[in-house]
């Protein structure tokens, strides 16, 4: 979310409760985080500079090195840890995306998850990203949720805040004054965007004047605010290459039309965001405990550009970024589908630079627009705001100061040591002076940045920063020298002017680099590395019926960029319906019929006589993805169904299934320009093809595999609609996944991969 998305900071997007917030509370208006998620987040909960801490980059990667270890080391304590070494009830809600994607499965060790670094209790999402309205995967405390179908009317921002609400209620009912810190970490504003539609209705036609007009009435409201002194300018857009926006005016109507539409959903997404906070705030006020309650409102880096030029409606096929003229790239999808739960879109990044108003660049750039974000803090009793006070503070700051400032407003100490080894010292520094007296200079005077090659350095009130271009020499950066006292949007490049300084901040940055394992220095090329122990994901595997739905990056391992067999046996034993089964869903229990065999109990004579196909049967036999990709195979009305999900365009295959057959096989074999092959096959003889399938690579499928059901996000809607989850009711032994070999030159999977994981932040 960018500098510019709420009220306080100049935003026409409704946000009463941040603006009464604000109103008695403090803004930070030159607040800085790193450019990307994963090292912002370590920052925040360690104060310790992102690549000391392990995360020189997002978590979706696995190179080696020890700024990129992306898992907290044991030497790293983390803010819960230390609060809940002090007494403190600890609660964490929401996405993470501090653990490595390889681990996020319930057989890997689980350091780096939520509840083993500090927190009592955990709800929400290990990952990047997330639907809104079918999430791949939610985790409580330790465990994975066993969901199966989400309810109707869910929402992932209504759940998140739910829990939070139960959290707090459950303490308090058992301890009236014990204290708790609850880190809210929102998936949204995170793609695919997606909002509830009386959200997406509040801003019907809002944005139809365009991101041009939309930053220049952001920076007047800005000015007006006192957010930044007067003679501020402002670039009107961003116009280097490969971060350009359009000119709004140069748009077709229909391009308009459409890009209007993506922002109506993001300013609904933001408005979601702050009746989540007012749900909460309503209930301190409840509870008497509103004034002594610090609340931190923030973003983990600035708006982004992954829509790119035009927006996407097919999020993860467009985000593959594949250099093949047949790739399918953006599918066009109806226009009033954007924002809901059948479409993962992202807006264009034309409003990327209005959400970063009035700075350059995006989220993942060290430039102010991929750094410089909006910091709300309120305690009524602790930090009391005088007449005389405008509560906005001009001095610079940085997201490792809040943990050490946290802790000085809550009167406790940091611990030396974690599991007995020294813990790393703070990088960070109290901001807690400046949060009280509008005159305190800050006491965070210098600061490095680096990201994918990216630089920055910033030292009092001077900042040199460096544009990485793709082949450029890393040894060599193309540094810009800015007064950021006098041209806060960084517009005005003084490194001829002023040679020394330029220098000196070089020499800088490259001795913090040092000190902060900063190198080897990696650039998107190089970051996509994998740890050699992955390829046993590539092993075959049998599935039982009830096995819960596998993780995301485990599924997408047995079929990624390789021929694959899915085997379903259906010689399985028979039970009468009826059983019961409690399912979890979106952290409640229902009872849900169950009449699944355990896998082992089908050997018996009798099991056998009744073993086969038979009339009557039907159902998913096995699911993989979601409505943004995947694939099915389904039997209904005596046919066998193969059904692929490309990204949003969807076919398939069907035939006959004889009485008795014991075994469908698919056999998916790769082709060029990353397209399958399909056949079906009953007892080994084919009765079914679907060729020159678009093959699903990067993050897709975003749902994991799922034996005799549907689960979660459909694959089909069609199919979701008429049938639901539609649990198979025959006799399924298992289901076997036999992966073949990898079929794509590595050149190419290099590039789908280096794209994904950046994407996946």
């Amino acid at each position: 979310m960018g500098y510019s998305d709420i009220g306080p900071f100049g935003s026409e997007i409704e946000t009463p409760t941040l603006d009464r917030l604000a109103a008695g509370g403090v803004r930070l208006s030159n607040y800085h985080t790193t450019p990307l998620c994963s090292p912002s987040r370590a920052a925040l909960l360690t104060g310790i500079n992102s690549h000391r801490a392990g995360f020189g980059f997002v978590a979706n990667a696995d190179p080696g090195y020890p700024g990129l270890r992306l898992e907290l080391a044991d030497d790293v304590l983390t803010l819960p840890e230390i609060l809940r070494g002090n007494g403190y009830a600890t609660y964490a809600v929401g996405k993470w995306h501090l653990v490595r994607d390889a681990t996020m499965n319930p057989s890997a060790h689980r350091d780096s998850w939520p509840t083993q670094r500090g927190f009592d209790r955990y709800y929400g999402s290990l990952e990047g990203l997330n639907s809104f309205y079918y999430p791949n995967q939610l985790v409580s405390d330790s465990s994975v949720v066993d969901v199966e179908e989400y309810p109707a009317g869910y929402y992932l921002t209504d759940d998140l805040t739910d829990k939070a609400l139960s959290y707090i209620k459950d303490l308090r009912a058992h301890d009236a004054t014990k204290p708790f810190f609850l880190y809210f970490a929102h998936v949204a504003m995170h793609g695919p965007l997606q909002a509830k539609a009386e959200d997406q209705a509040k801003y019907r036609g809002r944005y139809a004047e365009g991101w041009d007009e939309l930053r220049r009435k952001r920076f007047a409201e800005q000015l007006a605010q006192g957010l930044f002194p007067p003679g501020t300018e402002q670039k009107p857009r961003n116009t280097e290459p490969g971060y350009e926006a359009a000119e709004w005016d140069s748009l077709t109507a229909d391009e308009q039309r459409r890009f209007a539409k993506y922002m109506e959903v993001y300013a609904g997404m933001v408005d979601s965001i702050d009746q989540s906070l007012g749900r909460i705030v309503d209930l301190l006020e409840e509870l008497g405990e509103l004034d002594n309650t610090i609340i931190v409102f923030t973003s983990d880096n600035g708006g982004t550009a992954e829509g790119g030029p035009e927006g996407t409606r097919s999020y993860f096929a467009e985000f593959a970024h594949i250099d093949d003229p047949d790739w399918v790239g953006d599918i066009p999808h109806d226009e009033d589908l954007i924002g809901t739960a059948k479409l993962g879109v992202h807006y264009p990044r034309g409003w990327g630079q209005a959400s970063n108003t009035p700075f350059r660049f995006y989220k993942g750039q060290t430039f102010a627009g991929g750094v410089r974000v909006p910091l709300v803090v309120s305690w009524p009793k602790g930090l009391p705001r005088t007449e005389a006070d405008s509560g906005i503070r001009h001095e610079y700051a940085y997201i490792t100061d809040l943990a050490p400032t946290l802790l000085e407003l809550a009167g406790l100490e940091r611990p030396t040591v974690r599991n007995g080894l020294p813990a790393k010292d703070f990088d960070g520094v109290s901001a807690a002076e400046l949060l009280r007296d509008p005159a305190a200079p800050t006491r965070h005077t210098e600061q490095y940045s680096e990201m994918t090659g990216h630089r920055g350095f910033y030292r009092d009130g001077w900042k040199l920063l460096s544009l990485y271009e793709a082949g450029a020499d890393l040894d060599a950066p193309n540094w810009q020298l800015f007064d950021v006292r006098a041209d806060p949007t960084e517009l005005h490049d003084l490194s001829d002017q002023y040679p020394e300084k330029a220098a000196e901040l070089a020499a800088a940055w490259d001795e913090s680099a040092w000190a902060n394992t900063v190198f080897p220095l990696l650039t998107r090329a190089d970051l996509f590395r994998r740890r050699p122990e992955e390829a046993r994901f590539g092993a075959p595997v049998r599935l039982l019926p009830g096995t819960p739905t596998l993780e995301r990056y485990r599924s997408q391992r047995l079929i990624a960029y390789r021929d694959f067999t899915i085997t379903a046996d259906l010689t399985g034993l028979r039970r009468p319906a009826g059983l019961l089964r409690a399912t979890p869903v979106g952290g409640s229990t229902s009872p849900q019929t169950d009449a699944q065999p355990t896998g082992d109990d089908a050997s018996t004579p009798a099991a056998a006589a009744a073993a086969g196909y038979q009339p009557g049967d039907e159902g998913v036999l096995v699911a993989h993805g979601d409505p943004l990709g995947g694939y099915l195979l389904y039997i209904e009305n005596g046919d066998v169904v193969l059904g692929i999900n490309s990204y949003g365009r969807y076919a398939s295959t069907q035939a006959p299934l004889p009485i008795g057959a014991r075994e469908i096989t698919v056999r998916t074999t790769v082709r060029p320009h990353l397209r399958w092959d399909f056949v079906v096959e009953s007892d080994g003889v084919q009765v079914a093809e679907l060729t020159d399938q678009v093959q699903l690579v990067g993050m897709a499928p975003w749902t994991g595999i799922s034996v005799g059901i549907d689960a979660r996000g459909p694959v089909s809607w069609d199919l979701r609609e008429r049938r639901g989850p539609f649990r198979y009711t025959g006799a399924l032994r298992a289901i076997t996944y036999t992966p073949g070999p990898i079929q794509v030159p590595q050149r190419t999977i290099d590039a789908v991969e280096r794209e994904a994981e950046y994407a996946a932040e």
